[in-house]
C-alpha cells in the first residue's frame, strides 16, 4: 500500500500542496515528455540489470506521475469548493479542516485516509502528562465537532455505509492523576470508536472497572480490533503472508468481534 502524507494546515487561506505543483517552467506536456524519456532510460537500464528494485522504483514513479497529472487530485485538495457553512461545522481549525479534507479524499476515490491528530503542528495533541484538564478543555471540542460532523456528512452523501471510520490511539492514560495534574501512558485499558462501513450503530462493547484501569467485561485486544477491521474489509484475518526472509505470518493474530460483523 502506498502512503501519501499531507502536511500543513488546511484552515489557512494559503493552503496548498507544493509537492503537487509543477515548477512554472514545466508544463504538463513537458512533464509527459520527461516521463517518455525516463521510460527510454529505464528500458536501457533494465536490459543491463533486471533488478526487482527497479520495478518497484518504476511503479512508484508511475504513481507519482499519475498524481501530478490528475486534475481530480488537485480538485480533492481544494477546500475552497466546500461551502463556508460546512467548513464552519467541521471547525475552522487544523483538526476540523483536516477531517473535511479526509472526506473529500474519500469522495474522490481514496481507499484509505489517515488523519493524524496526534502531532499536527508539532503539538502532542493528547499527550497531557501535565495540565490534562485545561488541555482537554481546549482540545476535545475541535475533535468532537469534527468527528460528529464527519459522520453526519458521510451519511448525508450516501457514503457512510461504504466508509469505515475509526478513531483510536495507541494506548490509554493512567487512571490516576500524577503530581503535575496530568495522566501518563497506560496500555491496559483504552477505547476505540468505529462508525459506518456496515458496523451496527449505537453499540457499546466491553467495559472497564470503575476507575478505567483494566477491562471488566468483553476485553478486546489490538489483534481482535485488526481482525475485525480486516473482516469488514472482506479479508480473512487468518490469511498468511510471507516477509522477505520467507517467514510466514497471519494478517492478524486476533479474533474478529462478532458484535461488529
Amino acid at each position: 500500500m502506498s502512503r501519501f502524507q499531507v502536511e500543513g494546515d488546511p484552515n489557512v487561506a494559503s493552503f496548498g500542496l507544493t509537492s503537487l505543483q509543477l515548477p512554472s517552467d514545466v508544463t504538463l506536456a513537458r512533464l509527459t515528455h520527461r516521463a517518455t524519456l525516463l521510460r527510454h532510460v529505464d528500458a536501457q537500464r533494465e536490459r543491463l540489470a533486471a533488478l526487482a528494485c527497479s520495478r518497484r522504483v518504476a511503479a512508484c514513479q508511475q504513481r507519482a506521475l499519475r498524481m501530478l497529472t490528475a486534475d481530480a487530485v488537485r480538485q480533492a485538495f481544494d477546500l475552497g469548493q466546500e461551502s463556508p457553512a460546512l467548513r464552519e461545522r467541521y471547525g475552522r481549525n487544523i483538526v476540523g479542516q483536516s477531517v473535511l479534507l479526509a472526506r473529500r479524499l474519500v469522495e474522490a476515490g481514496a481507499r484509505m485516509v489517515n488523519v493524524n491528530v496526534g502531532d499536527q503542528q508539532n503539538e502532542w495533541y493528547w499527550d497531557d502528562h501535565k495540565g490534562v484538564f485545561s488541555g482537554h478543555r481546549k482540545r476535545l471540542p475541535p475533535f468532537d465537532g469534527a468527528f460528529s460532523t464527519l459522520i453526519d456528512d458521510l451519511h448525508d452523501r450516501g457514503l457512510l455505509d461504504s466508509t469505515l471510520v475509526i478513531s483510536v490511539g495507541e494506548f490509554g492514560r493512567t487512571p490516576k492523576i500524577n503530581p503535575d495534574a496530568g495522566r501518563d501512558h497506560w496500555p491496559d485499558c483504552y477505547t476505540a470508536i468505529l462508525a459506518g462501513g456496515g458496523v451496527p450503530g449505537g453499540l457499546s462493547h466491553g467495559s472497564s472497572d470503575k476507575i478505567g484501569a483494566f477491562p471488566a467485561a468483553d476485553p478486546v485486544t489490538p489483534g481482535d480490533l485488526t481482525a475485525t477491521l480486516f473482516t469488514r474489509f472482506g479479508l480473512d484475518p487468518a490469511t498468511e503472508l510471507a516477509d522477505p526472509t520467507g517467514r510466514r505470518y497471519r494478517l492478524s493474530e486476533g479474533t474478529a468481534i462478532a458484535a461488529f460483523l
